[in-house]
């Protein structure tokens, strides 16, 4: 493929889990692919693999680094045809400690929710030089039903689902179709510190494979697997038989 005709993808989060399974279906479509994380992880083996792979460091929560984000991406190319923003992070809240950590509303929000408000920020420029621009956004299926000790993931992700929707709206001006993404649970580092029961468990391959063919499409919205999104329903529609089946029992309770 001729680099005039080779289109550009940015992906965020991309040294490890869904990212980097993202990251490697586009380099094997042919894109040229600009990955971004904090550090490199297991994309270092593909940076030697890949000509048309260039890692950018970027922290999506450091405000301070979004003007110099715009540079080197402008630096490396004239336009972007995708943007993946797929960056993201998980803690959870224990009501059971005597002072819960609520700090980490601020934590996880500062990398769900603004983090991609940074990227949005960081992407839109080069994403309006494309013909045909596509912005992808990555929520979760956590916000369509409560589950314990989720307030900071779950709040954060339904922020970033509410953006994004926003944003559909907002920048269908600019001829920019925005998808938002919602998985369920997925084999990443993140999902494999969880000691709980994780239905419908996929690995990050699956995952990414389901996003990547979904996006040719480009839906507004893409759940899943099905199975979930369908017990998750019953949360939404009978949410005092989901109170009484996940809320954590009193001691009389057991």
């Amino acid at each position: 493929m001729k680099d005039a005709n080779q289109r550009v993808v940015w992906i965020t989060g991309a040294s490890s889990g869904i990212g980097l399974s993202l990251t490697k279906r586009y380099l094997d479509g042919g894109w040229k692919v600009l990955a971004s994380a904090r550090t490199q992880g297991e994309l270092a083996p593909l940076l030697d693999a890949y000509e048309h792979l260039t890692f950018v460091p970027f922290d999506v929560s450091a405000g301070n680094q979004i003007d110099a984000m715009k540079e080197t991406l402008s630096a490396l190319t004239s336009h972007l045809d995708c943007a993946v923003l797929n960056a993201g992070t998980c803690e959870y809240l224990d009501m059971t400690d005597e002072n819960p950590d609520w700090k980490m509303m601020d934590r996880v929000m500062s990398v769900n929710f603004f983090g991609m408000v940074n990227s949005v920020d960081v992407c839109l420029p080069l994403l309006k030089k494309a013909s045909r621009p596509h912005l992808v956004g990555v929520s979760s299926q956590a916000v369509q039903a409560a589950f314990t000790q989720a307030e900071a993931y779950g709040a954060s992700k339904a922020a970033t689902r509410y953006f994004l929707s926003s944003l559909r709206m907002d920048l269908k001006q600019f001829n920019i179709d925005v998808t938002c993404l919602l998985p369920g649970f997925v084999d990443t580092p993140l999902t494999q510190k969880n000691t709980f029961s994780m239905p419908f468990l996929m690995s990050a391959d699956d995952a990414a494979k389901r996003m990547h063919t979904a996006l040719e499409s480009r839906p507004y919205e893409f759940a899943f697997p099905k199975r979930l999104s369908a017990m998750l329903w019953i949360g939404r529609h009978f949410p005092k038989l989901w109170l009484s089946m996940l809320a954590p029992k009193t001691d009389n309770q057991k």
